[in-house]
């Protein structure tokens, strides 16, 4: 696939193969959302300059090259509003985990859920997948509402699962099998 690969989301959004014509928009979103961002990323502090930001995305489209990751820019209206995509894949089980993040101001439009219900077909139907996971923080009730919205399945707990700042946070494990997404797909589109 080119670097131009895209998801369409509905008629106002789309899903972009993240690339280089991203670095300075997306370093500008995290720059203006940082402690927005903060109270749940553990990786900001390892993004302060444009660079870190460009160096990111060199990493992303290695992973891409070598079909171990999609990450993509979630483009609202024309601008970035965020970033869906995959943890590293694992081909042998045919699976793998979905991680996403939204700037403040494009909260409340559905626009990650709608995001995630289209790499969740793109990930079961061309990919050909099996098993999708999100990890949620505990305490993440906004997050955890994206898998509960698509009807991933709570699988568990797992306690003090990541280190943030200066504290560990418990995650909420989600997760959806193919034959799981392809019967309940109707459903969760019509919501």
């Amino acid at each position: 696939m080119s670097e131009h690969f895209r998801l369409i989301v509905d008629d106002q959004s789309e899903l972009e193969l993240l690339n280089q014509d991203h670095a300075e928009e997306l370093f500008e979103l995290i720059e203006a959302n940082r402690e927005f961002l903060k109270q749940w990323l553990p990786w900001l502090d390892n993004n302060r300059y444009l660079q870190n930001t460009i160096d990111f995305i060199k990493i992303t489209q290695m992973q891409y090259e070598r079909n171990e990751t999609v990450q993509f820019a979630l483009v609202h209206k024309g601008k970035i509003a965020g970033i869906v995509g995959f943890h590293r894949i694992d081909w042998l089980n045919r699976a793998t985990a979905i991680g996403y993040w939204i700037g403040e101001q494009y909260q409340g439009k559905g626009l990650v859920t709608k995001s995630c219900s289209k790499v969740l077909d793109y990930s079961f139907g061309r990919m050909g997948l099996n098993r999708i996971e999100i990890r949620c923080a505990s305490d993440n009730i906004r997050s955890r509402a994206i898998p509960e919205r698509l009807g991933f399945k709570e699988e568990g707990l797992i306690r003090e699962a990541e280190w943030l700042y200066d504290h560990y946070l418990d995650h909420v494990i989600y997760g959806m099998l193919e034959s799981q997404w392809l019967s309940n797909e109707k459903l969760v589109l019509s919501r």
